[in-house]
């Protein structure tokens, strides 16, 4: 393909798609229910190691005791905090 026709396919595809800057799965789309949230992939690949899939969003109980869908990298600092706290005896010391 010469640079040419690259140029066009490339302007074509970003045309149509708004000039994404970010994956489809990392888009944050506040409109969709808990439900639709925990279907979305951010990633479905194959790589040297496997298998890969990585959603979009993370389901967590919120202190009120809600579910609540954290997005992989808008809420990334809050998911790091879930899974430090889930390792974290009554103590406060954390389980290896």
């Amino acid at each position: 393909m010469s640079n040419q026709e690259h140029e066009k396919v490339y302007r074509q595809s970003n045309s149509e798609e708004g000039r994404r800057t970010a994956n489809k799965g990392d888009v944050v789309d506040e409109s969709k229910s808990i439900e639709e949230k925990k279907d979305q992939v951010a990633v479905d690949t194959w790589d040297v190691a496997g298998h890969v899939k990585v959603p979009t969003y993370f389901p967590v109980e919120n202190e009120e005791g809600e579910e609540e869908a954290l997005h992989h990298v808008r809420d990334a600092e809050d998911i790091s905090d879930v899974i430090r706290q889930a390792r974290v005896d009554e103590d406060g010391d954390r389980k290896w």
